[in-house]
């Protein structure tokens, strides 16, 4: 299952963490990056640390 829509800090990224168990694969989320709200490269390291491969 890929996430989309409302994805806007990197709470929203951790919250997605917390069920990727329940088939969360990806997540769109380019308004909040075009934007500056997210930086990719924290939140996808944020993600690898939360999902124990940092």
């Amino acid at each position: 299952m890929i996430a989309s829509g409302g994805l806007s800090n990197m709470a929203d990224i951790e919250k997605l963490c917390a069920v990727e168990s329940e088939g969360i694969e990806g997540v769109i989320c380019g308004r909040a990056i075009y934007t500056g709200d997210l930086d990719f490269a924290a939140a996808q390291a944020r993600a690898d640390e939360l999902n124990g491969e940092a």
